[in-house]
């Protein structure tokens, strides 16, 4: 293995994460403002033949995040970046655990429901919480990601 493996392992590893964050701003810029408007009329995105299926970008680019800070992570064990890396790869599965018990569950239940013209006050205000809440979960994605991008200044020495 070079010298310099172990560093790209954690560029590509930060890239992946910060993919995910852009994702998610975009999501929060143009996708939720219109879904969580005026639940469950607003909810027409996600239904019929040709529905909105963000799950087809989600579902393969976490695996993929997580794959590669867990080899930066192997293969920089040695190194003194490796505490950025075992703070990132520990929050960013347990915010993955909280999205799966959480968000995941509340997100297909309030725009699984069914089309109404009429717009029903309580799965608008699960949308706002659902919303308020995921930003709070960005947030901690951004921490994480400067925690990451951190990583790559620490001062490589051998061991």
């Amino acid at each position: 293995m070079t010298k310099s493996f172990p560093n790209i392992l954690h560029i590509l590893a930060s890239i992946a994460f910060i993919t995910i964050i852009g994702a998610a701003f975009y999501e929060h810029a143009a996708v939720v403002p219109m879904w969580s408007a005026a639940p469950p009329r607003s909810l027409s995105m996600f239904q019929g033949e040709y529905g909105l299926q963000a799950v087809n970008f989600w579902k393969p680019v976490h695996p993929v995040a997580v794959l590669l800070l867990a080899a930066a992570l192997i293969t920089n064990w040695q190194k003194p970046n490796r505490k950025q890396l075992l703070i990132v790869v520990g929050g960013y599965l347990l915010i993955l655990a909280i999205t799966a018990v959480y968000f995941v569950p509340e997100l297909l239940a309030i725009t699984g429901s069914a089309y109404s013209a009429a717009v029903n006050g309580d799965l608008a205000e699960r949308a706002q919480t659902w919303e308020k809440l995921s930003l709070v979960r960005l947030s901690g994605l951004l921490v994480l990601a400067v925690i990451l991008l951190h990583g790559l200044t620490v001062k490589q020495t051998e061991q």
